[in-house]
């Protein structure tokens, strides 16, 4: 049919904090969104791929293909197939940035480090999903201790002239450390620099156990914030690469696999039930 989008595929990465979608169309990036996953991570894919459908000009029937990653990735109905986050995360690191030999990816609930081999497979990974300690949700709790937005947290810890030492780990443990340091004296420079520093320092401790090859990619939300970057920076001694938009990494990476399987014909395509349900247009 004249003007129809041929190969149009979609990746879906439904994260704690926020689930992003990503449609390639002919091998080239054609649309995406970011939205909160709230406590429906299904709907908010749903609503995600609607969306970025309607900004790329698709109609529901261009699209061939959908993998869906992440937290969330077994609760999107409309999946053709799911794809683990390391490996998501480590396609769409090298899709934005071919010479990664190192991804860092720091999201909502969870942080990875990935070694690439010169093939830009995964050779190794480490990955904390245990404990918020090293995440962004870590971070959104001290950036209300410190009554400042998570946006503008790292320009605040970059102001710092002299970090507070943050001991505890422990997110209910370091919002009381917060605490008392601002009891006595300490500003919200050296605080926000200081819990920078002690996420560095626990992020790059698995950093240094995959391995630190250049170049290091940091993808992920947490990849915006300017005082996590120098934080680690200055713990690993390596110049960071950040992607023009880092939180598209696993979804742009689950698109990628999506094309490769669909030009592949790894499997027969399962036919995705309509984005127009009486769900999705009652919200």
């Amino acid at each position: 049919m004249k003007g129809r989008i041929h190969l149009a595929v979609a990746g879906v990465d439904i994260g704690a904090v926020a689930t992003k979608v990503v449609i390639l169309s002919d091998g080239k990036a054609r649309a995406y969104q970011v939205l909160p996953s709230g406590f429906d991570g299904n709907g908010a894919a749903r609503r995600g791929l609607r969306r970025a459908l309607k900004l790329g000009g698709l109609a529901r029937g261009d699209l061939e293909y959908i993998m869906s990653t992440g937290y969330g990735r077994r609760v999107f109905s409309e999946a053709n197939k799911t794809v683990t986050e390391i490996t998501a995360h480590a396609e769409g690191a090298r899709e934005m940035c071919p010479e990664a030999r190192t991804v860092i990816d720091i999201g909502g609930q969870d942080s990875k480090a990935i070694s690439l081999d010169e093939r830009g497979q995964v050779a190794n990974f480490m990955m904390n999903d245990k404990c918020a300690a090293g995440t962004g949700r870590f971070i959104e709790v001290m950036a209300r201790v410190l009554h400042v937005s998570v946006a503008n947290m790292g320009d605040l810890a970059l102001r710092s002239t002299s970090p507070a030492r943050i001991n505890s780990m422990c997110t209910v443990f370091s919002e009381s450390e917060v605490i008392s340091l601002l009891t006595n004296g300490r500003s919200r420079e050296d605080v926000a620099a200081g819990l920078c520093e002690s996420i560095g320092r626990r992020v790059s401790s698995m950093v240094k156990y995959v391995g630190i090859k250049e170049k290091v990619v940091f993808t992920g939300g947490v990849a915006r914030n300017a005082g996590m970057v120098a934080a680690l920076e200055k713990e690993l001694k390596v110049k960071l690469t950040i992607p023009a938009e880092p939180q598209l990494a696993g979804a742009l990476g689950a698109a990628l696999l999506a094309q490769r399987a669909l030009t592949e014909g790894r499997e027969p395509l399962a036919v995705a039930p309509s984005l127009s349900s009486s769900h999705d247009q009652a919200q």
